[in-house]
């Protein structure tokens, strides 16, 4: 997504202004965000579950861009949003049509990984409220009555 939208920001500045900067802005600082954190959150710690809500943030800000797409691409006749034939093509319609898909594609992906992380999430939390039931758990005030009996 970063190479395609920067294309169509690079032919904004070659052709004269024409297009919807307004649009490819957005869909290229969601493209840069998301790939920092995907880069970041690819080290294995277990908190990388812990961060579902912002996997959700970022799959709704996906489907924004896709819907700002889909909204640009009606406007100028190339066809309905889900027709993407002839992505290989290299026209304006075709590389307008593989930015859509990958950012359909890309919302997607996100909302699968907030649906694992809460997932994992609450079956930690579940699997960790079960392990101590019954169980005395000692605290910090219960060993300093325990060190003052004794």
């Amino acid at each position: 997504m970063l190479g395609i939208v920067g294309h169509f920001i690079d032919q904004y500045h070659h052709n004269g202004h024409q297009g919807p900067i307004g649009r490819e802005a957005y869909t290229e600082v969601i493209a840069a965000i998301t790939t920092f954190f995907s880069l970041i959150w690819l080290l294995p710690f277990t908190f990388n579950f812990l961060h579902y809500p912002l996997d959700f943030l970022f799959s709704v800000a996906w489907f924004a861009a896709f819907g700002a797409l889909v909204n640009w691409i009606q406007k100028v006749n190339c066809g309905g949003a889900f027709e993407w034939g002839g992505l290989a093509s290299g026209t304006y319609c075709g590389r307008w049509k593989a930015a859509e898909a990958f950012s359909f594609i890309s919302a997607c992906l996100w909302l699968a990984s907030a649906l694992l992380g809460i997932h994992v999430f609450h079956n930690l939390r579940a699997r960790s409220t079960a392990a101590t039931d019954g169980v005395y758990v000692p605290t910090l005030t219960s060993a300093r009555e325990r060190s003052e009996v004794d």
